[in-house]
């Protein structure tokens, strides 16, 4: 129990979010189990037709080599095939029951993670308004499911970088984009071991995956081949042509309503472009950076994250839960400065289920209100992730540093069990 807290008042900080969770919760189970009914399209049929489908072929013993909708690494399965654990309930059920079951995991992360000297419950107090501020598409994507083991990871790493690599590794997998918390791992032993682990892990699954089922890899071919989606950022070129004649098309392709017509190939070549300058600034990031403290793990997934997801030729509204969950664990540590850019997601997954379920014919005519929406959410994208490079940037990395780049001047490291900032043990700056 930290210094002055008192009995109640500790018990309160984590009795409150647990309820409020409980509340929005059950609404959420309510909408997914059709009891109550939400304007727009059935965010539900993806799990009940698509996810059942595949879960149906993945049983006879391969991987949907025939359907061009898969684009998830092999690991996936495991989450398609999930609600075989419970047998005792329709597949659409097990799934919801499932997806209920990782969101509470969670908060229990975050909420145990919150105590103690430097850390706060706020991270907890973020997932749990974050969730139903997606809506029913939290529950109707096996997206919770990787995001819980990303919030493991994040949370485990800072004292066993190992767990962090393995979980990462699990994680991307599972849907790729976990890879990204190894972005921003301690320099020196931390760094080494974890990403060790990653790769002995990756390769270990990849192995078993493929000599299990065929088709483990089909999903790169599928996901290469994908288009301009009408959510994402590249989208509003074609949401404001649309309004001065241009003669394009939304349909259904590669699993998602994308843009098709003139210029689309040139749009979606620019966002793949978007996404290597993104990678570029990681990298130089990643060479520059000194000053790793104990939150700076998380907000380095957080601000990688978000500069894929924002830069990336498809942003489905489930891609929120990603943010909303590193955001949370960024701001479960009083060190870190991604307080703005959290609000900012928050803000924009709200939007997000504006736009999806409750207006997305708009979106997909692209009225003045679908415009909009896909404006604003964007919009918010955007200034979340510049905010978060900018902060990440100016606490890592040094000021002579930051003014010539061409010197590359390394902290000395402090005597083994030096304390830092954070109020946590410095370990020697040693690698990258």
């Amino acid at each position: 129990m930290g210094a002055g807290m008192t009995p109640t008042g500790g018990t309160g900080r984590f009795l409150v979010p647990v309820a409020v969770w409980a509340l929005t919760r059950a609404a959420l189970l309510l909408c997914v189990f059709k009891v109550v009914t939400l304007p727009g399209p059935d965010v539900t049929s993806d799990v009940s037709v698509i996810y059942h489908g595949w879960s149906e072929v993945l049983r006879t013993g391969t991987y949907p080599l025939g359907d061009v909708t898969w684009q998830y690494p092999p690991v996936a399965a495991l989450a398609v095939l999930s609600p075989a654990l419970l047998p005792f309930l329709d597949y659409a059920s097990a799934f919801f029951v499932l997806a209920c079951l990782c969101d509470a995991l969670v908060l229990g992360l975050l909420l145990y993670a919150g105590r103690g000297t430097g850390r706060r419950t706020a991270g907890g107090w973020v997932w749990v308004a974050g969730v139903p501020l997606l809506g029913t598409t939290a529950y109707a994507r096996y997206d919770v499911m990787v995001t819980a083991v990303a919030v493991a990871a994040l949370l485990a790493g800072v004292r066993h970088p190992r767990v962090l690599g393995a979980l990462a590794a699990f994680g991307a997998l599972l849907k790729v984009w976990p890879v990204l918390l190894l972005a921003g791992t301690t320099r020196g032993e931390s760094t080494r071991r974890s990403w060790t682990a990653a790769v002995v892990t990756a390769a270990g699954l990849l192995v078993v995956c493929t000599a299990a089922m065929p088709g483990a890899l089909a999903f790169l071919g599928f996901q290469r081949d994908r288009g301009t989606e009408v959510e994402s950022l590249g989208a509003l070129v074609f949401h404001v042509a649309r309004q001065f004649g241009w003669q394009g098309r939304v349909e259904l392709n590669y699993g998602s309503l994308e843009f098709l017509g003139p210029h689309v190939q040139l749009v979606s070549t620019l966002a793949l472009g978007l996404s290597l300058v993104a990678f570029g600034w990681l990298v130089m990031w990643r060479l520059l950076a000194r000053d790793f403290g104990v939150s700076t793990p998380a907000d380095a997934a957080f601000t990688a994250v978000l500069l894929f997801t924002t830069t990336s030729r498809v942003i489905s509204p489930q891609y929120m839960l990603w943010l909303v969950g590193l955001a949370a664990v960024c701001l479960a540590f009083r060190s870190s400065r991604m307080g703005l850019p959290a609000v900012l997601v928050l803000v924009a997954t709200g939007v997000t289920q504006l736009e999806f379920p409750l207006g997305f014919v708009h979106v997909v005519t692209s009225d003045a209100q679908g415009v909009t929406l896909m404006f604003v959410r964007n919009g918010l994208l955007v200034a979340a992730t510049l905010v978060a490079s900018r902060r990440l940037w100016k606490e890592t990395v040094p000021a002579p540093v930051r003014r010539d780049r061409h010197r590359l001047p390394v902290r000395p490291s402090g005597p083994a069990g030096q304390v830092s900032r954070d109020g946590t043990a410095d370990t020697p700056a040693s690698a990258p």
